[in-house]
């Protein structure tokens, strides 16, 4: 899992410069309504981060684990993404997924294989959503960040 949690590593090397250069005005802006501003994109990779270290953690507990999705939109109105400083929400999320990149690196070989289920979806292995987790938040960055072009986990760890 080295090179997973040295791609989420490469992944927040790449992009924390270039959110940096995005003002909080232009991070304020939604580009139609009911979309998401890149501040409410980037609360919800926190989110996203907070919610994939319980899934982490707890799978690494026990051999099958039942866990429940969360309700995105809520959690972004909720926190009120929309009003916090930019560059707290930068500093936040990249603290928190260096954090995650070190708990991906150390998990235990003798528990990849154990399960979780995501409100009915799955069974997933907790070596597939530990990977998954980065392809998840790309898909998200490239929103925030079209210009950066990220390469795959699956081809960094496959060569695919």
């Amino acid at each position: 899992m080295k090179s997973t949690a040295n791609h989420l590593r490469e992944i927040i090397a790449q992009v924390v410069p270039s959110l940096r250069n995005i003002n909080d005005e232009e991070a304020s802006l939604k580009t139609r309504p009911g979309k998401w501003s890149k501040k409410e994109i980037l609360g919800h990779l926190i989110d996203s981060a907070c919610n994939n270290q319980q899934k982490f953690v707890r799978t690494m507990a026990q051999p099958h684990l039942e866990s429940v999705g969360y309700a995105q939109n809520h959690w972004v109105a909720a926190q009120n993404y929309q009003t916090t400083d930019w560059l707290l929400l930068i500093t936040f999320w990249e603290a928190y997924n260096l954090h995650l990149a070190h708990v991906i690196e150390n998990v235990s070989e003798t528990v990849l294989q154990n399960t979780i289920m995501i409100e009915g979806a799955g069974p997933f292995t907790l070596e597939f959503i530990m990977k998954d987790y980065a392809e998840h938040l790309k898909h998200h960055l490239h929103q925030i960040l079209p210009q950066v072009g990220l390469k795959s986990v699956f081809e960094n760890v496959y060569g695919a």
